[in-house]
């Protein structure tokens, strides 16, 4: 049961994280273009592919270009909730990344492809994990407790593929029946890890 997990970057020159999770295997690697990104892909037919970018625009706004009032998706409105932080899809940099990951997510789907939405922060929070921000150490350690075998133990590993490992790892889960989908549909709805979800 393989599934992707992307850590997408906002632009093609900047690094992307990408993952396969096999079980509890992981084989990541750093990627730069789209077509890159699905050439793997069809390489490997995943189950699903998890993309940490927003993969739509709020509802009631046409493009990040026009000036609006509408800032958040439904999605984000429930993550407000639950007091995980997480940057607006309207704000600054993230604009190119919505851009980019729109853009991804049709061409993924045009192969075929399952794609979900997925944001490792909030994973890891649910999870009990410390962000990368933390410490890209303390986050190799906690998805190692958790059970992430391969890739997770080679000596330079980079943030970028700690999170597509957590994105792939949240895939693998929804596959399993241990996500929630928050959000509107008529948007894009965002997968995490039930509360329940025990370290394996």
């Amino acid at each position: 049961m393989k599934v992707v997990g992307i850590d997408l970057s906002g632009v093609e020159r900047k690094e992307t994280g990408f993952c396969v999770l096999d079980d509890m295997s992981a084989k990541t690697s750093i990627v730069y273009t789209d077509e890159e990104i699905v050439e793997k892909s069809r390489e490997i037919k995943p189950r699903v592919v998890a993309v940490d970018a927003p993969l739509a625009l709020p509802k009631g706004r046409r493009s990040l270009e026009e000036r609006s009032d509408v800032h958040l998706r439904q999605c984000d409105r429930e993550l407000l909730k639950m007091g995980i932080k997480f940057f607006p899809v309207t704000l600054g940099p993230m604009r190119k990344l919505t851009e980019r990951g729109i853009r991804l997510r049709k061409f993924l789907e045009k192969e075929g492809f399952e794609v979900i939405e997925v944001y490792p922060g909030a994973a890891q929070d649910i999870l009990k994990m410390p962000r990368k921000q933390r410490g890209i150490e303390k986050l190799r350690g906690a998805l190692l407790k958790y059970g992430i075998r391969g890739d997770i133990n080679k000596e330079h590993i980079t943030d970028h593929e700690l999170d597509a490992i957590t994105s792939a790892l949240v895939g693998k889960l929804y596959l399993e029946g241990e996500t929630v989908s928050i959000g509107d549909p008529e948007e894009v709805l965002m997968i995490i890890p039930a509360q329940k979800t025990n370290h394996k």
